[in-house]
């Protein structure tokens, strides 16, 4: 049971280490891994196998969570090739996306005070237009080994996660 856990993220759902996954391949994976290694399965197991279906089981969640979320997944596939992409410490981005970063948390604060919710759709809407236009890119340089034009899109998409999260926040006080 334990070599489980020294298998990879993509390796331990049966996928490639790449950006672009199957998304349903992934969930049916990890659903079969929890019916599995469900904890509930080894409740009259021996204590070794009741902890190991437990560690397997919170691996192969922290494994799904990672892979699922776009941002998570490519920094995770940085980390295979030993790039860390240093999102706290390296906040160093294009002139352009630092302009439009500021742009868009003028008006996220300008809709806040207005309390203007279309504003806030409307710019959500925008920033998701760019996220999506970053994880083309994000895709081709994984795809061609660009890896640090990969980690510098992870931290613009890292930014807009945030923003995103923000904008969510907002509106749900409205």
């Amino acid at each position: 049971m334990m070599s489980v856990l020294q298998q990879n993220f993509f390796e331990l759902f049966g996928l490639p280490a790449q950006y672009s996954i199957d998304s349903q391949a992934l969930a049916q994976a990890y659903q079969q891994l929890q019916r599995q290694y469900h904890p509930d399965r080894y409740v009259n197991a021996e204590a070794q196998q009741q902890r190991e279906s437990l560690q397997i089981a919170t691996y192969a969640n922290e494994a799904y969570q990672t892979l699922k979320q776009d941002t998570a997944r490519a920094r995770y596939l940085l980390q295979l090739q030993g790039i860390d992409t240093m999102d706290e410490s390296n906040t160093a981005m294009p002139a352009d996306f630092l302009m439009l970063q500021m742009e868009w948390r003028e008006a996220l604060e300008d809709a806040k005070h207005a309390r203007d919710l279309s504003a806030l759709l409307d710019l959500s809407a925008d920033i998701q237009q760019q996220a999506k236009q970053i994880k083309q890119d994000l895709q081709q340089s994984c795809e061609q080994q660009v890896w640090s034009q990969a980690a510098s899109l992870v931290r613009e998409l890292s930014f807009i996660d945030k923003i995103l999260s923000d904008i969510q926040h907002t509106a749900e006080q409205f």
